[in-house]
């Protein structure tokens, strides 16, 4: 039989585990503010046709999503506001700040800056 304090211990670090797990930024419910790199869904971070502004606009017009691309991860960037788009076209293979609701490996975008 394990003892009380072994017990707490375990305790302990499964609720340490657990609170890093739920407290990772991708995973908190509302509105969230990222900053990284427009690319497309398909390339990512690996453009496979020329400049990354190029491929971007290259991909997109083929059917591609935008993406952020923020360290080594890939956000799906989910907009039907001719605005946002406008601007990510602008900002593709530059800096973005996006607002929006991340879910997974995408955000519904409200609101796309160029970053400062």
């Amino acid at each position: 039989m394990m003892g009380s304090w072994k017990r707490s211990i375990l305790v302990a670090a499964l609720l340490s585990s657990a609170s890093l797990f739920c407290s990772s930024p991708a995973l908190a419910a509302g509105k969230q503010t990222l900053t990284g790199e427009v690319g497309d869904a398909m390339c990512g971070a690996k453009h496979m046709e020329g400049a990354p502004a190029e491929c971007t606009r290259t991909c997109v017009s083929h059917g591609s999503k935008y993406a952020l691309v923020v360290g080594e991860k890939i956000y799906v960037l989910n907009t039907n506001d001719k605005t946002i788009l406008a601007l990510l076209d602008q900002q593709a293979g530059k800096k973005a700040t996006i607002t929006g609701t991340v879910n997974g490996t995408a955000i519904d975008v409200s609101k796309a800056v160029p970053a400062k």
